[in-house]
């Protein structure tokens, strides 16, 4: 008989033998307690979404989503989930998802939106990345992606595109042109997405959908004639879907590290979506 871990119940994210026993989901640092008998802990660590940003004229980017590492570690007596970046109305670059951490295993947080309004936030690896540049190195040593249009653990930001995919995408990029009929570009898609980017216009602007996830969909950007509509919709996280934008604003990225969406002349652009910690033994 043949079977793919696509259509099989039997497959899982989930380590072999191990129970999920705890679970972090709230931005901050925490106090843990592992049984005396337990000597290494399995941790799946998420990092916080990176914001999208806002432009004065045109529309912006979307955020990076956040880093994906996983692996055993020693015991730790705190555990570090990073906040989504925090979306706002003043132009420029967005916000950086934070970083998450347990023991030894770390993820980034997903970059910000830059402030040049073509380019998305980079997708966070093992690091936070700068902008549009991918989190230097995944959890597997894997490195980010070369560029916008290549695959990588750990994916660039769009740069005039939907950025390609990856496990961490990047955000897709918005539109300097304020008149005619504009249309932005989406977030990558990957197991946690980046925003969508947005479009600002006195013609028909339409919004990018922030990128789709294994199992979960980006939000939907918003469409219609005028600056007032055009923003972005969130990523996809790992724990939920992202946020529809609303008018000229950008959705919020889903928990578990989505990015937010871009936003349209001077809207406010989405949060990104807080990371996630889970703990197995």
């Amino acid at each position: 008989m043949t079977t793919t871990i696509y259509n099989n119940s039997s497959f899982s994210d989930s380590p072999y033998g191990l129970k999920l026993q705890q679970t972090f989901s709230s931005a901050g640092t925490f106090s843990v307690t592992i049984p005396s008998n337990i000597l290494r802990v399995y941790a799946v660590v998420i990092g916080g979404g990176g914001a999208g940003a806002t432009a004065t004229t045109g529309g912006a980017g979307g955020g990076g989503a956040g880093g994906y590492s996983a692996g055993w570690t020693y015991i730790s007596n705190t555990v570090t989930v990073g906040a989504g970046g925090a979306g706002t109305s003043t132009a420029g670059a967005a916000n950086n998802g934070g970083q998450s951490v347990y023991g030894m295993v770390f993820a980034g947080g997903g970059s910000g939106a830059p402030a040049t309004v073509t380019q998305g936030g980079a997708g966070g690896g093992a690091t936070t990345p700068n902008q549009t540049t991918g989190g230097t190195t995944a959890y597997t040593g894997a490195p980010a992606a070369a560029g916008s249009s290549l695959n990588g653990y750990a994916g660039s930001g769009g740069s005039g595109n939907t950025p390609a995919g990856a496990v961490s995408s990047g955000g897709g990029t918005g539109s300097a042109t304020a008149t005619g009929n504009v249309t932005a570009f989406a977030g990558g898609r990957g197991l946690i997405c980046g925003g969508g980017g947005a479009a600002g216009t006195a013609g028909v602007g339409t919004g990018g959908a922030g990128g789709t996830g294994d199992f979960y969909a980006g939000g939907n950007g918003t469409s219609g004639t005028g600056t007032s509509f055009g923003g972005g919709g969130g990523g996809a996280g790992f724990t939920s879907k992202g946020s529809d934008a609303s008018a000229n604003n950008g959705g919020n990225g889903g928990s578990g590290g989505g990015g937010g969406g871009g936003a349209s002349t001077s809207g406010t652009a989405g949060n990104g979506g807080n990371g996630v910690v889970y703990l197995y033994y």
